[in-house]
Formats: structure tokens, sequence, C-alpha cells
């Protein structure tokens, strides 16, 4: 597997080596040796599974508590992924990083704690898998605005002007007014 550095220096993209021939495909998407010597020694204890059609965006979603880390991949389909850094002491603090994720490049992306996560479909169907580092908490669970003027993210929409978006989405606070995390809220 291949580590690239983001702009944000904990997000990372992996690219797994693939090995083709007539049959298909075969490329590894964990490797704890691998992601430990990358810096990323999480345990992983819950996977999920979606799948979302063209202009569906999901997010952006973190959990104020129990925060988790999440790796993510696209097994059909291709999305715009971004995670937002909500660490108040980090120099990247309100910085994001939005990477294309598909199952043509089969790149995956690093979203640790501390960090809010979210996504757009950018081909007509995706399947969107990832593993996370905390177990889903409904009662932590914050959202941030899509479309939040300070954090200006850059999201790739076409011709379309608005994505769909689920109602919870819709009633997110802006990054102004959204929980953050302090130092000795995330161990890594």
């Amino acid at each position: 597997m291949k580590i690239i550095e983001t702009r944000i220096e904990d997000v990372k993209i992996i690219e797994p080596k693939i090995f083709c021939d007539e049959r298909g495909f075969f490329m590894e998407t964990w490797n704890e040796r691998v992601f430990r010597e990358a810096g990323i020694s999480s345990v992983f204890v819950q996977d999920n599974h979606s799948r979302s059609v063209r202009n569906t965006l999901r997010g952006l979603h973190y959990q104020i508590k129990q925060p988790q880390g999440k790796l993510v991949r696209v097994s059909k389909g291709e999305v715009f992924d971004v995670a937002v850094d909500l660490r108040e002491y980090s120099p990247t603090f309100g910085q994001w990083v939005g990477e294309y994720l598909s199952s043509e490049n089969h790149r995956m992306l690093w979203v640790p704690p501390g960090f809010a996560h979210g996504f757009l479909v950018v081909s007509d169907t995706a399947d969107f898998q990832y593993k996370c580092t905390n177990i889903y908490a409904p009662e932590y669970e914050r959202s941030i605005n899509w479309n939040d003027q300070e954090l200006a993210i850059e999201w790739p929409l076409g011709d379309a002007t608005k994505p769909l978006v689920s109602l919870k989405d819709q009633q997110a606070d802006s990054f102004s007014n959204a929980d953050k995390y302090t130092k000795g809220d995330i161990s890594l």
C-alpha cells in the first residue's frame, strides 16, 4: 500500500496495490502492520455500508463523545469525500480536505477522530464502505451544515444547485455554533 499525505497531516490517502488478471482484481483493504507503520494504529469496531444516488450529500457528521476515526472507501461509483478538522488545538483547525474516491481509483481515506466527515455522490450511484474506531452513539452525533460559509467547502455539484440532503442534515449547525474538540477529548 502507498500512504499519501494530504494538506492536513493526520488525514491520509491510502492507495492499495491492485493485482489484476483476466479474472478481475484483488486488493488488500486493511493490514494492521502497514497502517501502524503509517501512524494509523486504531482498532476498528464497526463496519458500515451505504448506497446513495447521484447528488446525495451525507454529512458533515461527527460524534462529540466517543469520537470515531473512519477508514472510508467506495466499492461502486464515485464520491467527493471531505474531512473537516474540529480540533480547536490543531494548527489546521477549521480546514478541510476533499478527495475523490471511486471504484476505479480504489483509494481510501483515513479520517481520524476529531474530524467531521461527509461525501457527495458524483456518479449515478455509489456504494460507500467505512470502518469505524468507535460504536455509533446517536446521543453524541452532531452535524455541521454542508454549505457553511465559514468552511467554504468546494463541493463539485456541477449543474445541480442543491444536493439531496436528509432532514437531519438540513437542520445541521453552522461551523461557528457546532461543538468542537478540546485537548483531552480524543485519544488517538
